[in-house]
């Protein structure tokens, strides 16, 4: 399918701007590096089981290559897959061994910060953190597979340099999974990761330098999350885009090393985002290969491996991908045509989301965010609805009514003063002070909930969204908070009643300057 050159402009912007809503906020990498760096540290204790093992954690996956992306609903969490390997030969004990001592650890982390009892997965210890949180985190155990390191060594520079850090993994699954000696499943994500960095070329390599300047480190310092290219943002709309087609078919959707492989190959080192994402779609599936009569997507940093295994066992997955590969070239054929960033946007919301496109529209027009001009908004029609907002988690039994009567900051020891939701920017660094009224009688418990806005709060990973209990019955009917981060932020009070939803004022919007 070929795409038309004339025309680009408004999909340059609104494509652009959807990856921009895709993001994964920079406090959930920098709240990924510093659960993997404290496990590291326990792995490391003195009384640790594995510490004169050498053990090393590190991240993998699209957390590792920059590629994540803000779950669809505030009802998903973010998967961060880690390694966990030990310095051990790999015939002198078995997978199931490994993942024993492995979870030895994991499980006494867990106990030690209160967390619940990791699941013991197919491949990985799975570790999940406190409601709020919104992620959980896959320890995959590994060893060192010198011999594979070996075998890539003398296949030539390019995948001696990708193969230095071939690992291998554990499966429960795997037939030699109790076989000490036997054959074991494998996987190299720093090698991976290298050769996604050199597909990026010229792009990262401009971009990490002025992040590389401005974090005052060196180019190899720079983590691929902080530098955006084009292949990065493609990747990114592509997995929205598969992830929505088929999320009542989850069994079939194309895995993301797949859409990865291939865009990556697929990619031609184009600067601008809309041309990357078109030359991918063209070109992607010109990488699957076929080997002894069997589908084959190469792994760069082990051409052994076969990303599309799968497809032999299950041919539905293998026409799926055809499936996903033919609907998005057509949804994207049809946005390249549109003359306005409004007809790009109607073509794109069924498949890419409405609430991610309209948010998308408005980062360049404020006057297309719906409800912007309300002063306050129920809860038919919220005004900020970003993908970490918690639903409520309890069941609805309207009584009542609640309202935020009151609203009034303190700036520096002056007298307190009155605003109005979605009026004047507010200063930072005040008081403020909010009080509810209800009409529901009885016991009842309040809760409260914030919800930041902005690259400041996002920096300090302090986005929010959860919900904050105060005190049981009218105690729990004022609420204080801080101007710390420039930008527009909500607050909403709940009442909650015999364990259901009896009632919720609608947003209260704070706007910092």
């Amino acid at each position: 399918m070929e795409f038309p050159l004339a025309n680009t402009r408004p999909v340059d912007q609104l494509l652009e701007d959807l990856v921009e809503e895709l993001q994964v906020p920079p406090g959930r990498y920098e709240q990924a590096e510093r659960s993997y760096k404290s496990l590291g540290e326990w792995l490391h204790r003195p009384d640790s089981t594995v510490r004169d093992d050498s053990p090393d954690v590190y991240v993998q996956g699209s957390f590792r290559l920059g590629t994540a992306i803000r779950p669809a609903s505030d009802e998903e969490d973010y998967d961060i897959d880690m390694v966990c390997r030990l310095d051990y030969e790999k015939s002198a004990l078995t997978q199931a061994e490994l993942k024993r001592r492995v979870g030895v650890e994991v499980k006494a982390y867990a106990r030690r910060y209160g967390m619940s009892k990791p699941e013991d997965g197919r491949r990985c210890w799975t570790l999940v953190y406190a409601d709020g949180a919104q992620f959980h985190m896959d320890v995959l155990p590994a060893v060192p597979d010198f011999e594979k390191r070996r075998y890539l060594s003398e296949a030539g520079p390019a995948l001696a340099r990708l193969g230095a850090t071939a690992l291998a993994i554990t499966d429960k699954k795997h037939d030699c999974f109790r076989q000490e000696g036997g054959r074991w499943p494998r996987s190299n994500p720093k090698g991976y990761a290298l050769w996604f960095r050199d597909r990026m070329g010229q792009a990262f390599r401009r971009r990490a330098l002025n992040e590389a300047r401005r974090m005052q480190a060196s180019v190899e310092d720079v983590p691929a999350w902080r530098v955006c290219t084009p292949l990065q943002g493609a990747i990114q709309i592509l997995k929205r885009h598969r992830d929505l087609m088929f999320s009542d078919r989850p069994d079939d959707k194309p895995i993301s090393i797949l859409i990865t492989t291939l865009a990556a190959h697929a990619y031609n080192q184009e600067e601008r985002l809309s041309d990357a994402l078109f030359s991918i779609l063209q070109g992607m599936d010109r990488y699957i290969t076929r080997r002894n009569g069997v589908d084959w997507v190469e792994n760069p940093a082990d051409p052994e491996e076969n990303f599309a295994d799968k497809w032999e066992e299950h041919s539905e997955r293998r026409d799926a991908f055809y499936e996903w590969l033919q609907q998005a070239r057509g949804d994207f054929a049809s946005a390249h045509q549109a003359l306005t960033a409004d007809g790009v946007g109607a073509v794109l919301s069924e498949r890419m989301g409405q609430g991610l496109v309209e948010r998308a529209l408005g980062r360049r027009n404020p006057a297309k965010k719906p409800g912007a001009t309300a002063r306050l908004v129920r809860a038919a029609n919220l005004l900020l609805t970003p993908a970490y907002m918690r639903k409520p988690r309890w069941p609805q039994a309207a009584e009542g009514r609640v309202n935020i009567s009151a609203a009034t900051f303190t700036q520096q020891g002056f007298r307190p003063q009155s605003f109005v939701s979605n009026g004047a920017p507010l200063p930072r660094n005040c008081s403020l002070r909010f009080e509810a009224d209800t009409t529901v009688t009885g016991r009842f418990k309040v809760y409260w909930q914030v919800v930041n806005t902005g690259r400041e709060a996002e920096d300090a990973d302090c986005l929010r969204g959860g919900f904050s209990p105060d005190a049981a019955v009218r105690d729990g009917l004022t609420h204080s908070e801080s101007t710390l981060y420039r930008g527009q932020h909500s607050i909403e009070c709940f009442i909650v009643k015999n364990g259901k939803l009896a009632v919720r004022s609608g947003q209260f919007i704070v706007n910092i300057g």
